[in-house]
């Protein structure tokens, strides 16, 4: 562990962004839910990442391919050594989402602005509307790894296994099947509410403080192995669309160094709307 109770150094200060601005090899990206917050004021230097125009694929509901994912990278200023800062709003859940795709694609270093972007408005730094031009770079990605990243089929092939864990990330209405998404979120809904069965309810909200800052070690490895959620289980983690259940995978594989862990992106909106799954309210 670091020095920090974290198992890698990947979550970075305002303090630490705003003295590597300037730096020729830190590139720091936005990922927002709403993606126009990068219009009205981003953080000086910051280039934009769309979380689905970039980084879905327009007509399948998948990933970008390889060689697309490596024109966005290099378009963006990003090179195979690049540190890559991402950071959003909603407490990071896109941020997350974007760094667990970065992993996806083999980056070497990506680190997370712990509190994201209220964490930055709230320390009261600047705000640009300028958007950079970064050189465009030459970027090569690694093939997929496939182990940090879930399917249907091994979801439903693993229920039943108490020697794994399935975690719920959503809110508990949604786990109890009182909601189909949250407020505001209908669009993305299913044809059933509900959980999958053995999954534990753990909301991704209680792992950060009220800052949006993510909780000590200590408390994380509370919140989870109080569950059963514990690091000798392989973990597959999931919500609606898979943004939610990527910040749990960071919190999980990278702040705690869990070893096997999971995202399943497909999520409920894809299991709701599966024939002859099994569902548990």
């Amino acid at each position: 562990m670091s020095g920090n109770g974290y198992a890698k150094e990947v979550l970075v200060s305002a303090d630490w962004v705003a003295e590597h601005l300037g730096d020729a090899n830190v590139v720091v990206a936005e990922v927002d839910e709403n993606p126009d917050l990068y219009e009205e004021g981003h953080i000086p230097g910051a280039v934009k990442l769309h979380w689905k125009d970039d980084l879905q694929d327009a007509i399948e509901r998948d990933l970008v391919e390889k060689a697309v994912f490596e024109q966005l990278m290099g378009a963006r200023g990003i090179g195979n050594g690049t540190t890559v800062v991402v950071y959003g709003d909603k407490n990071n859940w896109f941020a997350a989402y974007a760094y667990w795709y970065l992993k996806i694609y083999g980056h070497a270093d990506a680190r997370v602005l712990d509190g994201g972007r209220q964490k930055w408005i709230d320390e009261g730094r600047e705000l640009t509307t300028e958007r950079p031009s970064p050189a465009a770079q030459s970027y090569r990605a690694q093939d997929r790894d496939e182990s940090i990243r879930a399917y249907r089929d091994q979801v439903r092939e693993w229920l039943g296994d108490a020697g794994r864990a399935l975690v719920d990330v959503r809110s508990p209405q949604e786990y109890a099947g009182e909601l189909m998404a949250p407020p505001g979120y209908e669009q993305e809904g299913a044809s059933r509410t509900g959980h999958i069965p053995t999954a534990q309810s753990i909301p991704w909200a209680q792992a950060v403080k009220d800052d949006g800052t993510f909780k000590s070690a200590e408390d994380l490895k509370a919140l989870y192995g109080g569950k059963g959620v514990t690091p000798d289980k392989p973990v597959t983690a999931y919500c609606r669309i898979g943004e939610r259940s990527a910040h749990t995978w960071f919190v999980l594989h990278e702040l705690l160094g869990y070893e096997n862990v999971r995202n399943y992106d497909g999520s409920w909106t894809e299991w709701g709307n599966l024939v002859d799954v099994p569902i548990e309210r």
